[in-house]
């Protein structure tokens, strides 16, 4: 399939990832980042001015700028932080241009694909909802002295550095309103690939969203879930790539997956991973898509080779 219309779901550095590698095979791609980042500049725009937090989107923007000299250097724009501890200390210049953009346009979607335009961006990136969401989990031994216990813990930042075992997530509010044009892009591409990331605050988010759920569900593209690199995070404490997906099936039984991409280096058991994964619908499939000169991290070149292979 040459030039394939491509949805890519998540947030942060994995979808980014995903981005990068993906830029390389198609021009037809939509990012649906996730909204609901309580932490750094983003969290703090977020709480001042009411708006949707600007980070993950702006990270995917950068993944899919121009690879030429002016899309390198709108990029690393983009990126750039303010040092310091004054009011803009922490702050990301692309971060205050999409707020900049979202307040002087009255548009969130039209203000990222301006800022799009800046780049060449090679795709567009959307919100997974219209509204900023909030991250609640259940957790067990997030008290170090009731390691048993099982209580709530509120917001992106503290699920993601919890010290105990995330069991399950929730939105709030409970069924927000879709970003529409996420979902219409959703439901007209030829592949929608989710992850990696982190699996309980920017892969799952995605299915507690009423509209991307059931996008996802109906959608007649091909549907593939890529496999992070690492295990056993903060968020994922002891997990195997089987207890991954389980999770996932868990927080929507109704999704159907057509492939589950893993690298070698972390299947513990390959039949025991076929069978999770036929469960669901899927064909495993397996290629080494690491960077070996940075551990945890996805090759861009052998991400995109995976791609190419799945797609073709």
């Amino acid at each position: 399939m040459t030039n394939p219309v491509v949805v890519a779901l998540g947030g942060g550095h994995g979808l980014a990832a995903s981005l990068t590698a993906l830029r390389l095979l198609t021009d037809k791609i939509t990012a649906v980042v996730t909204v609901a980042d309580d932490g750094g500049s983003s969290g703090r725009l977020r709480d001042e001015f009411g708006v949707l937090p600007p980070g993950d989107l702006r990270m995917a923007l950068a993944a899919l700028c121009d690879d030429t000299e002016w899309g390198r250097q709108w990029r690393d724009v983009l990126q750039h932080r303010f040092a310091g501890e004054g009011e803009l200390g922490g702050h990301a210049v692309g971060n205050l241009l999409i707020v900049s953009l979202w307040d002087l346009l009255g548009d969130t979607v039209g203000g990222l694909d301006l800022v799009g335009r800046l780049l060449n961006a090679r795709g567009r990136v959307l919100p997974m909802a219209a509204v900023p969401l909030n991250i609640e989990a259940n957790v067990m031994g997030a008290d170090p002295v009731k390691p048993f216990e099982i209580s709530t813990v509120v917001g992106q930042a503290e699920v993601a550095t919890t010290s105990g075992r995330v069991l399950s997530v929730r939105l709030n509010p409970r069924e927000p309103p879709a970003c529409d044009q996420a979902v219409e892009a959703i439901q007209a591409a030829d592949w929608v690939i989710l992850g990696p990331g982190s699996w309980f605050t920017s892969v799952i988010p995605h299915l507690l969203v009423p509209g991307i759920h059931d996008a996802l569900i109906n959608t007649p593209a091909k549907r593939v879930l890529t496999l992070n690199l690492v295990m056993n995070t903060v968020e994922t404490v002891g997990f195997s790539a089987e207890n991954h997906l389980e999770v996932l099936a868990a927080h929507a039984p109704e999704l159907r997956l057509d492939v589950v991409l893993a690298d070698p280096g972390i299947v513990r058991d390959e039949a025991l991973l076929r069978r999770v994964a036929a469960d669901m619908g899927a064909e495993l499939v397996l290629a080494s898509v690491g960077d070996h000169r940075r551990q945890g991290q996805h090759d861009s070149l052998r991400l995109a080779a995976a791609y190419r292979d799945m797609i073709r």
